[in-house]
């Protein structure tokens, strides 16, 4: 039975048909391979489209937006990054340049190699992976065990490797197979046949003391494996895998955190406090 309709017709200012079948074909609404600017009035009527003005965006929400499609991005909810960045290129009123920018930021291969390397540690498979360091040279790493962690505000991917070559002259030969790496620096991941590694990244013990304010200030971390307070001092005992994270976090505490064993994580904090002073032309005195 032929589908019932009602003509009407409308006027319009010159231009103003082009501008509704541009529209229709972004939409998608189409007459045959023609776009339809009456299946798009149809679909305003219908509630189908919604019609309005695109809102205008500050640099700064832009960069708000930016921080939250990365954040996204790292933690695995791919979904959830492209339908906040198709909002703000379809809605936002983006200049060109910040449209490029979203855009490449959902498009970027790290999203894969995340997905990729979530996979293989839930099927416990071993994989050799090609990693571009901060200097532009290439590594190769023989993956046994991988963990992701969440320092300053982006995501890492931890690995215990077999290599050892690229690490010289280490204060910390106990941690010889660990690698802290960035998901953008990934260039490629290979499945091997070999065994999962089921201890996990090696760690060392670094013993902690807290105090004056931080003793009740300080909030525990995920690896704190030890926390009690013994005559004013927080004590915490911590199972590190990279230490370079906890030198950090120890200096921002400054005077209220000790690092009190081992010695060559003590050694690390100081040689940074050292170049500090020799910064600011400070002299120790004894």
């Amino acid at each position: 039975m032929p589908r019932k309709t009602e003509a009407f017709t409308i006027s319009v200012p010159p231009g103003t048909k082009e501008k509704l079948e541009a529209i229709a074909s972004r939409l998608n609404i189409l007459w045959g391979k023609k776009p339809s600017t009456s299946g798009l009035i149809v679909a305003i009527a219908q509630g189908n489209v919604e019609v309005g003005q695109s809102f205008s965006l500050t640099q700064e929400q832009v960069n708000s937006i930016q921080q939250a499609i990365k954040a996204l991005t790292d933690a695995g909810h791919l979904r959830d990054a492209e339908i906040l960045a198709t909002l703000a290129l379809e809605r936002g009123n983006l200049s060109p340049q910040q449209r490029q920018t979203i855009m490449q930021q959902v498009s970027q291969p790290n999203q894969a190699w995340r997905l990729e390397v979530d996979r293989h540690r839930q099927n416990h498979q071993p994989f050799h992976l090609l990693y571009c360091d901060s200097q532009g040279q290439n590594l190769t790493y023989t993956v046994r065990y991988a963990e992701i962690s969440f320092e300053e505000k982006r995501f890492y991917l931890q690995i215990w490797c077999d290599e050892t070559d690229d690490i010289k002259d280490t204060p910390y030969p106990e941690l010889i197979h660990n690698r802290c790496l960035r998901f953008d620096r990934i260039q490629a991941i290979l499945p091997i046949t070999g065994t999962w590694r089921q201890e996990g990244l090696d760690s060392i013990k670094v013993y902690l003391h807290f105090c004056r304010g931080m003793v009740k200030a300080y909030e525990p971390r995920q690896h704190d494996i030890q926390d009690e307070v013994i005559g004013g001092v927080r004590q915490v005992v911590r199972r590190v895998t990279y230490p370079f994270w906890l030198v950090r976090e120890v200096l921002r505490y400054g005077q209220d955190c000790v690092v009190i064993s081992p010695d060559n994580v003590r050694e690390a904090v100081a040689k940074e406090l050292l170049e500090m002073c020799r910064h600011y032309n400070l002299t120790l005195m004894e």
